[in-house]
Parts: C-alpha cells; structure tokens; sequence
C-alpha cells in the first residue's frame, strides 16, 4: 500500500493525471481512491477545439465519443450558427481508458476516505496508503471560500421514433420560457434518433428539483416534435460559476501539503463551468515535471491554480454583471447581446483567452442592464478586486 502519488477522487481531473502518467511517467506507481463505483461517475464533458493545444487535444481524443463541426445558439432575437470544432468526452471512456492504464490493485473504487495528510491517506476500513504525494480532487467542499453562483441541469438521453434532422449541438436555446434565472435547453446529436437533452439554469442557488425539470426536458422534446422511443440514460449536476473570492484561500483551508486539482483547485472556466481543458492542463502540468514528489507537486500546482485565478478575473466580472446587475427573467439578454459578436472573439472568450481588445469590445456599448446598476457593480467588483 504505498505508492508515488495517491489520487484521492476518481473525477475528471484525477483520471485525467493517472492517465496521463500512464502514458508519460509509466515508472510512477499511481493509486486512486473513489467513493462510487466508476472513474468520472456517470458524465459527459464538452470542449471546443480552440480550448486546447494540438498535441492536447490528441492525446485525449480517446476519450472523444462525438465530434461536431459546427453549433447553433437560440434566442428570442438572434438564432446563430457557429463554425467552430466541438468535442464531448463520456465517462465510459475515461473509465475504460484509465482502467486499460492503471494496474487493477491500484483502483480503490467504492471506497471511502475519512483521513489524508501530504503523504498518507486513511481509508473508511482503517487501511493506509502511503505515498510520496497525496492529491485531493473530490470537487469543492461544502464550506468553501469562493463566491459562487451555480449552473445547474438535468439530462435525457432519448432514442426517438424518428430522425431529429440536426446537423450539430444547440448549446444554448433561451427561447424558452424564463424561469430560475437564465434558463436555456443545450441538444447534443449523438446519432440520427438520438440525442442529450438538458435544461439549464444560471442560478442564484444550488438547488435542482430533478423531476420538474425532467418534465420540462420531455416538454421540449414534444415541442420540438421529437416522439420519444424510450430514455437511455439520466444525467443531472450542478456546476460552480464564480463571481469572487480567491483560489488561494482553497489551497490555505486544505491539509498542509496536500496538493488540490479539478473544481477543488478552483479550476474551471468562471463564466461557462467548463473544465476539461483545465484538467487537460492539469495532467499535462504533473506528468511533465522533473521531480515527482508531494513538494514539487504542491507547488508547481499551486501556482498554476492561482495564475489561472487570477487570469479570469473579467470572466468572474461578466458573472457578476450578470447574477447580480440582471433581474433572473432578463438575464438571458446578456448572452443574447454576446453572440452578436465575431465568432473569433466568442471562441476565445470559451477558451479563456480574451484579447484586451475583445474584452473592451465585450463591455462598449449600452449594457443589457440598467446603467446605474451596471456601474454601481463594477465599482463593488473593483472594491472587492474581483476583477484583477
């Protein structure tokens, strides 16, 4: 029972740097250690192309179970479509992926941990694994220090009785009514009859009530004259969008030298909750370090959290004019407004990668909120240095 590093949580990120070590360091004895039955749960992750780097993106295409070329945006006022690779991850093939990489003894999944310090961890049936790095990526804690709001979905996988005749996603369908703040319906094609459809809300809390909105979902569908053969598969979650705090203050709350990554890091894309590409980056980030002990590990992943922190301060400022500048019904205008802007700009906007100038080209302009709310936030959001 000891090991090189001890990976506790089986999520995305984790599985993301045992596999990646597999693939680079296979000298590194990795163990992991998951509460449930499976690596990743029972999930799907999105990306865009431009998100990540050539060699990134072929490193992961494993994992890739559908590729588009193209995606479409619905609102009341504007239906766009958009030329830009899309890509979805599943969790079946993470599973199988680290599973194929990772000696079968060195998966501890179904077990629980009720202890871990920067070299050892407690498990629930009083074993100890002992290791030279010990990392956390169990997803945010419940007394976290961040100011979060929450995009929240639940999802059908539907096999219909007929084609759906969609060429691409639907990532955002806002024509719908308006309801627990910015409400839209986002539809991947993974087949002819089949198909993801979830619906979202940009939401003050985290609260999801699974079998209202799993009404709506079949609502949709009918609206959309798909009949409805049977539903393969659920999927329901509640992701983080951040407007303040410090991802510095994560990593004080944590056991000394325990190193954190994924959502526990702070390490996702403020304004879309997207976080495979940082977990990309994660992964790649470890497996190439010279030294790979719990010291290095700590450190060279600290500083990477906090940089991108502190990167996305506009991000967490957009989420701020819109949570806290927008009445709940009329959020879904701050969005609309976005998507008349260049493509260019809104590819890199979902890549983290905003220009200065596609940043003050995002701002100018008459707000889709009243003005003297929309100042009185940014002038808050200075005092509280969220937007650094």
């Amino acid at each position: 029972m000891v090991f090189d590093i001890v990976l506790v949580g089986g999520g995305l990120s984790n599985g993301l740097i045992a596999l990646r070590l597999a693939q680079l360091r296979p000298e590194i004895s990795v163990a992991i250690v998951e509460a449930g039955d499976t690596i990743g749960g029972d999930h799907i992750w999105s990306s865009f192309d431009d998100d990540m780097e050539p060699e990134q993106r072929r490193w992961t295409n494993p994992l890739i179970a559908y590729r588009w070329d193209e995606y479409t945006v619905r609102f009341p006022k504007r239906v766009r479509r958009i030329r830009a690779g899309y890509r979805t991850a599943t969790s079946v093939l993470l599973d199988t992926a680290v599973r194929a990489a990772v000696p079968p003894d060195h998966i501890l999944t179904g077990t629980r941990v009720v202890a871990l310090e920067a070299t050892s961890v407690t498990l629930a049936d009083q074993r100890v694994l002992r290791s030279k790095a010990v990392i956390d990526g169990r997803g945010l804690p419940r007394d976290h220090p961040l100011d979060l709001r929450w995009q929240k979905f639940v999802g059908l996988e539907l096999e219909l009785e007929a084609d759906h005749g969609l060429s691409g996603p639907i990532v955002m369908d806002a024509t719908v009514a308006q309801k627990d703040g910015y409400r839209f319906v986002y539809t991947l094609p993974f087949g002819p009859r089949r198909l993801l459809v979830e619906d979202t809300y940009f939401s003050d809390d985290a609260d999801l009530a699974n079998d209202a909105v799993r009404a709506r979902v079949l609502a949709y569908a009918a609206a959309q004259g798909w009949r409805v053969a049977s539903i393969v598969r659920t999927e329901a979650g509640v992701l983080p969008m951040a407007i303040g705090g410090d991802a510095a203050d994560l990593w004080d709350t944590a056991p000394e030298g325990v190193t954190l990554s994924g959502l526990r890091a702070g390490l996702f894309q403020p304004a879309t909750g997207y976080s495979f590409p940082d977990a990309v980056r994660t992964a790649d980030l470890i497996a190439a370090l010279d030294v790979i002990d719990g010291t290095t590990i700590h450190a060279a992943q600290r500083r990477h959290s906090e940089t991108a922190w502190r990167a996305r301060g506009f991000y967490r400022f957009l989420n701020a004019m819109m949570f806290l500048g927008a009445d709940p019904q009329e959020r879904y205008r701050v969005i609309e407004r976005f998507y008349g802007l260049r493509p260019a700009l809104v590819r890199r906007f979902y890549a983290g990668r905003s220009t200065r100038l596609d940043k003050i080209r995002t701002l100018v302009g008459k707000p889709p909120i009243p003005l003297g709310r929309a100042i009185a936030i940014s002038l808050s959001v200075l005092r509280r240095r969220i937007g650094r």
